[in-house]
């Protein structure tokens, strides 16, 4: 405790160890955020022996999927409002929803591994009402390859920093989050950047 009754950091992180349940609810509110820093900090907090591995990886797991679902479900609430029913031509709704009736597997466990359409494709499987049941498998599968290897990953960073750069290991931690973070947002510009000469591409060969 600080003087003056003040709690300090690691004071807080004394609790939170002493309190397994705070820690499965911080990690599952983690990943509703940012859910690959989550895994990044789990990782390197069950290597540094701060957390148990066990519940780091089911927190996470837990967490992830949740969101997952809940991006499934906001896609479900938006296909009963009228006014985003009337945005959505229904013909090429019907097309989308014919193109993706027994694709729901493998688009869901694609889109895992690819920055920036996780979002776009969850929420549209629930607009369409894509198979809930091979949905939920399909992101269980993604999330158990996905977050497995980036804890590992992260794990092994963590007991790397720790013996050489001790306290200095967490701004190593932010560093491996800004980068992954960086490189999502890039993939995602590249790839967008890519589809739209596609587009104007083809757009020039069908005008000539």
């Amino acid at each position: 405790m600080r003087k003056g009754g003040g709690l300090s950091v690691s004071d807080l992180f004394t609790f939170a160890q002493a309190h397994p349940a705070l820690q499965v609810f911080v990690i599952i509110f983690a990943t509703f955020i940012l859910e690959d820093a989550a895994t990044v900090l789990a990782g390197m907090q069950a290597a540094d022996g701060s957390l148990s591995i066990a519940l780091a990886i089911g927190s996470l797991y837990l967490g992830i999927v949740l969101g997952d679902l809940g991006l499934y479900g906001l896609g479900r609430l938006a296909a009963m409002v009228p006014f985003v029913r009337r945005l959505l031509p229904p013909q090429r709704t019907e097309i989308v929803r014919a193109w993706l009736q027994g694709r729901v597997f493998r688009v869901v466990l694609i889109s895992r591994f690819l920055p920036g359409v996780r979002l776009p494709t969850y929420t549209t499987c629930g607009y369409l009402g894509a198979s809930l049941r091979q949905f939920t498998l399909a992101t269980m599968i993604a999330t158990l390859f996905w977050t497995s290897g980036l804890f590992a990953l992260s794990m092994r960073a963590g007991s790397f920093l720790m013996a050489h750069y001790g306290i200095w290991r967490w701004a190593g931690a932010v560093g491996l989050v800004v980068a992954l973070v960086v490189a999502g947002r890039l993939a995602t510009v590249l790839s967008r950047g890519k589809k739209r000469m596609q587009r104007r591409e083809r757009q020039y060969e069908d005008a000539h």
